[in-house]
């Protein structure tokens, strides 16, 4: 046999072949067919599409998950045509901010209306509430957080150790990060919700951005006549808030403080002394001093 010659098999032969032939064609045609029915069910719609309107669905999708599979998944569920919510997300050019969640939806939704959901995210549901008194240093917070939530005092304390809560209050000084003192007045005094989705780090770092906001919106135009910083000036401030009795009192001890800061004297004002002891019993004794 020549190399130009080609070796044509038996009849026997070709038998064999036909039916493994027609077997591997037959299951390409029916994978075809499966999921090209599911593309076109998709796209062609019409009355194919038996859904009962206003079904309650639960539908949870995890971080992380393709735009195209949630289309799926909401077309699987009966909330709306894959077609239909793929174009209205392309439309509003949001494919990509599709957000992870457990949705409460119904059978048969407007797609723009999923859309809106999708993008709105689900809201966490609130388990409780947690205030801080105004007043309170940063140990007695730590303390409150660890008895009244579902975390521990230490995964307090770490978070605001680690640096997984920042604020651009706290003062650049050489105190290590593991001195909590750092953080005191920067906890901003209010009641906060705790939500399902809640850790140690987001609570605390709710706190401590309510605390940013709050401080700007006051007026430091005064600061550089008074040569101090704005962490020294929330200093003087929780002395006279803890110092005051009432409201009238504070211009006055606010200049006590203010001459004999210039003076170079010590201060000397109860609020310094229960402070530097934790707590008194009452009023400031001899022996406290």
């Amino acid at each position: 046999m020549t190399d130009h010659e080609t070796t044509i098999p038996s009849r026997s032969t070709r038998r064999r072949f036909v039916p493994a032939l027609t077997l591997g064609a037959g299951v390409l045609i029916l994978a075809g067919l499966f999921f090209g029915a599911r593309w076109a069910a998709s796209v062609v719609g019409g009355n194919s599409w038996d859904v009962v309107p206003g079904q309650p669905v639960t539908l949870v999708i995890e971080p992380g998950t393709p735009a195209n599979t949630i289309f799926f998944m909401l077309d699987d569920a009966g909330v709306v045509r894959h077609s239909a919510i793929r174009d209205a997300a392309r439309k509003a050019g949001v494919e990509d901010q599709l957000q992870a969640g457990t949705y409460n939806l119904t059978t048969d939704m407007d797609p723009e209306d999923v859309v809106r959901e999708l993008l709105a995210g689900t809201v966490a549901s609130v388990v409780g509430t947690f205030t801080l008194i105004e007043g309170w240093t940063v140990e007695r917070i730590l303390e409150e957080l660890g008895r009244q939530t579902k975390f521990t005092e230490q995964e307090y304390r770490s978070a605001l150790a680690d640096g997984a809560v920042t604020s651009p209050i706290l003062p650049d000084t050489n105190a290590a990060v593991t001195n909590l003192t750092r953080w005191e007045g920067l906890l901003f005094p209010a009641t906060y919700e705790i939500t399902v989705n809640s850790t140690p780090e987001s609570l605390l770092q709710q706190m401590a951005d309510e605390m940013v906001k709050r401080y700007d919106t006051v007026d430091w135009s005064r600061l550089d006549e008074l040569d101090i910083t704005r962490y020294e000036a929330l200093i003087i401030a929780s002395l006279i808030e803890r110092e005051a009795g009432i409201d009238t009192d504070r211009p006055l001890i606010s200049s006590v403080i203010h001459n004999r800061l210039r003076n170079g004297m010590r201060l000397q004002i109860d609020a310094t002394v229960v402070y530097a002891l934790g707590e008194v019993n009452g009023r400031v004794t001899a022996a406290d001093l």
